[in-house]
């Protein structure tokens, strides 16, 4: 009996890969290249990832752009990433600022009043109301609104006679005008301190305001 290795019929092709000894007798046309890894990286630079910020199938390792901090998230006003944020509305300061007049009395009220009396609570308040630009808004917009009405209303009483039904619907007019105005004024103020514009006037009144 025959006891050494199996070996093929010369007449079957063989299926294993050449070995080491054929491939030198072929004149190293056979010679093998060392298998190209996945990753590049050693071990050092893993370790160097992670210390830098972690793996990003590891939610809990990528920094987050919020805070569960109410206060941080309330008062700072700020919402972005590393690289940068958008600021969204006032700071705790700022809003105590905004509400804030030189003697201490009510913004709604200074502003609602600074239309009642015409032009002369408007000069009122600009020349007494220095610190609180919103009561200076409504002043400047209530003297470039109450001016042109008074002299409008003397004109046509002392020097252009109207009928009479004319002169009471330019007075009523006016008068709403004025109480619309000093109404949106306190209103406003009670809803943030947003600034009701009156058509070219409030532009105006705004820029005096800014250049102050």
């Amino acid at each position: 009996m025959n006891f050494s290795p199996y070996q093929p019929p010369p007449d079957v092709p063989s299926t294993d890969p050449p070995s080491e000894s054929s491939r030198s007798l072929l004149g190293g046309r056979g010679k093998s290249k060392p298998k190209r890894p996945w990753f590049t990286r050693d071990q050092s630079s893993y370790g160097a990832s992670y210390q830098a910020g972690g793996s990003l199938s590891d939610p809990t390792s990528v920094p987050q752009s919020y805070t569960n901090d109410p206060e941080m998230a309330s008062g700072s006003g700020y919402i972005g990433n590393g690289s940068g944020g958008v600021s969204i509305g006032l700071g705790e300061a700022e809003r105590a600022n905004a509400w804030e007049s030189r003697f201490g009395w009510r913004v709604d009220v200074m502003a609602a009043a600074s239309y009642l009396g015409g032009p002369v609570t408007a000069l009122f308040f600009l020349i007494l109301e220095i610190q609180n630009d919103y009561v200076r808004f409504h002043a400047y917009q209530s003297a470039l609104l109450t001016t042109p009405l008074l002299g409008i209303l003397l004109l046509f009483n002392l020097l252009i006679p109207l009928p009479k039904f004319l002169r009471i619907i330019l007075i009523l007019g006016s008068i709403g005008v004025t109480l619309y105005t000093s109404f949106r004024a306190w209103k406003d103020a009670q809803d943030g301190l947003g600034r009701f514009w009156l058509p070219f006037i409030g532009e105006v009144a705004e820029r005096w305001v800014s250049e102050e």
